[in-house]
């Protein structure tokens, strides 16, 4: 097993011995007036209701999510049955399953858990080309110790910055879709060449949550569409989901997909110590930030674009599984996200924007995703033929809910 990379990405893998951090101008805490009394969610995060005893709608969705996704005895009993059917469907194959690896620590730790119950996983990855170089010693570390093929696919990183350049001048937040639209492609494609009928996926509610309504938005079209008004050259290497596959994929290529961390104890801060005695794993410093347009996106962008901070998705759902405590998670939030300066800087380079010009887009107005043509409103005509796939566990329950619903209906009735 052998990792391969493009020469152009190899110059975003440049270690750096002391980083200066910065924090997004006027950066507000987003916790603002009322806080649900279970988890740190405030009335400024969309869609939010409280009851009667200040639990909000979110801390509630996770209560019903917990009861359907077991873990302890019951949820073992599950995921044996899983692995079962996954030997079952996958004996006459190379591999049993697929499995999305970004170097992160969910992504690790689920290889290594896939291997111990005896399945043959593949690993895929989409390289972006803005890995960051933890990140991608990380996916050697794991894979090569234990022999774990790689499916991998490299987009042309002048198309790639061309993809995130378009984007942002746009005006959207969803400066990330382009990337995890084409990470799900990756595995769908890695899936349909050596026929492997399930997908294996990394999320885990307990420690990541389920983003609010309105956050975040993200499909095929909504990237084509984006690109097509802003971007400047054609998309021959970047691996986008189109609604024709992604059906084709779902309904008629019978390939499944699986969340095993919705079944297990799953404890992050553990987790991390056992990579890092078991592979010389190497943590990244912070949950989704083993990439570098990720990391900008996250502990800069963001919070500078928007009043909400992304980091209160996890820290809310340890709190509600128990992971930490209310008053810890709090702590966290009253400490302003850092973007490393480096990072930044790269952004500006790569993208080709001076630092005049750098200020000015991101100082444009905010513009929401419903300006771009997207498959949202296919799915809400759908809604019945998507819900059937959710129960076949052909797309995640959170798929269902987040966009086959107008509006936050999908977030206060949640399905079950």
């Amino acid at each position: 097993m052998t990792l391969e990379l493009m020469p152009e990405a190899l110059s975003t893998f440049a270690n750096t011995t002391a980083q200066q951090f910065i924090t997004p101008p006027n950066y507000k805490k987003s916790t603002t007036g009322q806080v649900c009394s279970r988890c740190i969610y405030d009335e400024s995060t969309p869609s939010i209701v409280f009851d009667a005893q200040g639990v909000c709608n979110y801390c509630n969705l996770h209560d019903v999510m917990d009861a359907q996704y077991p873990t302890g005895a019951k949820g073992h009993e599950i995921l044996m049955a899983q692995v079962a059917q996954m030997k079952e469907r996958g004996k006459n194959n190379a591999f049993d399953c697929v499995i999305g690896v970004s170097g992160g620590c969910d992504s690790s730790y689920l290889v290594w858990q896939l291997k111990q119950w005896g399945l043959r996983p593949l690993a895929a990855h989409f390289d972006n080309t803005w890995n960051s170089p933890i990140a991608t010693q990380n996916i050697y570390k794991v894979l090569n110790k234990l022999d774990v093929e790689l499916f991998t696919i490299v987009a042309d990183s002048r198309e790639y910055n061309d993809i995130c350049r378009a984007f942002m001048l746009s005006g959207v937040k969803d400066i990330e879709a382009p990337t995890d639209i084409a990470l799900a492609a990756t595995c769908y494609k890695a899936a349909e060449k050596y026929n492997i009928p399930y997908i294996i996926n990394g999320h885990s509610f307990r420690t990541e949550g389920v983003s609010p309504h309105g956050w975040i938005y993200f499909d095929g079209q909504y990237v084509k569409s984006v690109h097509k008004q802003y971007g400047t050259m054609p998309l021959k290497t970047y691996p986008n989901l189109d609604l024709f596959n992604f059906i084709k994929w779902t309904a008629f290529s019978g390939i499944a997909q699986l969340r095993p961390l919705y079944h297990l104890d799953y404890d992050k801060e553990a987790t991390k110590k056992f990579l890092a005695q078991e592979f010389g794993w190497e943590w990244y410093g912070g949950h989704h930030l083993e990439n570098r347009f990720t990391a900008f996106y996250h502990s800069y962008f963001i919070p500078r674009r928007t009043s909400y901070d992304m980091r209160m998705l996890g820290f809310a759902a340890c709190t509600r599984s128990g992971q930490m405590t209310r008053d810890e998670a709090l702590a966290e939030m009253a400490k302003p996200p850092q973007c490393e300066a480096d990072v930044i800087q790269l952004v500006k380079t790569r993208l080709g924007f001076s630092d005049e010009e750098f200020e000015r887009v991101l100082d444009l107005p905010l513009v929401p995703y419903t300006e771009f043509k997207t498959y949202k409103p296919f799915f809400e005509k759908a809604r019945p033929f998507f819900w059937l796939m959710y129960k076949l566990d052909r797309v995640p329950k959170s798929f269902y809910l987040k966009y086959c619903f107008p509006g936050s209906q999908g977030v206060n009735k949640p399905a079950g």
